[in-house]
């Protein structure tokens, strides 16, 4: 995991069955979008986080492809419908191929 990249979720710990739940998620990153130069003029590469996905049980609940014009410390919230018991799986991808995941449980109330 590179230096200073931390993801946070945010997620209830239980739910009525069929509830519909509000889900938070911050990954603190510093977004380079590969077009800044640095003080000598060289350009500064890309170095974004390019995709988040959340699946409940394997079911994929959201997949966002992100784009260079994203801000700072993305930070995400989403809702997601829980018919069962299970676990929240929170991925994001980053240019240079690392992978940072999150996972949260949720039980039926």
């Amino acid at each position: 995991m590179a230096s200073g990249v931390k993801p946070r979720v945010k997620s209830p710990k239980s739910a009525s069955a069929g509830e519909v739940v509000t889900l938070k998620t911050l990954i603190s990153h510093p977004m380079e979008s590969g077009q800044r130069k640095d003080s000598d003029g060289n350009t500064i590469p890309r170095s974004i986080i390019n995709r988040f996905t959340c699946e409940l049980n394997g079911n994929m609940v959201v997949d966002v492809t992100l784009e260079p014009a994203i801000s700072t410390n993305p930070y995400f919230e989403f809702e997601a419908r829980v018919d069962e018991a299970g676990e929240f799986k929170f991925t994001w991808y980053d240019d240079d191929g690392d992978v940072y995941e999150e996972a949260k449980a949720i039980e039926i109330a």
